[in-house]
């Protein structure tokens, strides 16, 4: 039979990962506590990118079961969740999610847990580009200038031209006008 361990994770250094141990004791897990793996580092941190988490990986042997509260110790979203449970059940390792009734995201219902929160997390994403487009668009109707703001007015920008043609090179007018070479650059390309 294989061995038990818990990943127990928080995200700032004021907390604790105490609840979450207590949590997997409540649920009737007698996780060795030499097999509690507990780190302080952000969610945003992609699961194998964590220190602690990939040592607990590199000790993971098939037949052993990883323990979590919930989906979010795992990963940073829906699809590095998933990329590391399939990691740990290509070698054998059956991950158990509190959250989630304590199903095995390994197991056939697990798999289509994941693959629910999967197409939602799609979903979302789907969403806020739509949005994100939708914004964008209306912004450019109401003729608003976006992205990175121009390096030199259309006075300078002028100038700069009128230097060009006559012959002032990329270096000296960067210098002159505190900009890089490629500043210089693109006002020729948008104003040609």
């Amino acid at each position: 039979m294989g061995r038990t361990f818990a990943y127990c994770r928080v995200s700032t250094a004021d907390q604790t990962t105490d609840n979450q141990v207590r949590e997997i004791e409540s649920a009737g897990f007698a996780v060795d506590p030499k097999r509690i793996v507990a780190e302080t580092i952000s969610g945003s941190v992609a699961a194998m990118e964590r220190k602690g988490f990939s040592k607990l990986v590199d000790r993971l042997e098939a037949n052993d079961v990883l323990i979590v509260t919930k989906l979010d110790r795992l990963g940073r979203n829906a699809m590095d969740v998933r990329a590391t449970v399939e990691r740990l059940a290509t070698n054998g390792v059956r991950v158990h999610c509190l959250a989630l009734g304590g199903v095995d995201l390994t197991s056939a219902a697990g798999k289509m847990t994941m693959g629910v929160i999967a197409a939602v997390a799609e979903f979302e994403r789907d969403l806020l580009i739509e949005r994100t487009q939708a914004g964008l668009s209306r912004a450019k109707a109401e003729g608003k200038a976006l992205g990175r703001p121009q390096a030199l007015t259309k006075e300078q920008q002028q100038a700069v031209l009128a230097a060009r043609s006559n012959g002032l090179s990329l270096g000296s007018l960067a210098k002159q006008y505190g900009v890089s070479r490629a500043a210089i650059q693109r006002v020729e390309k948008r104003m040609t």
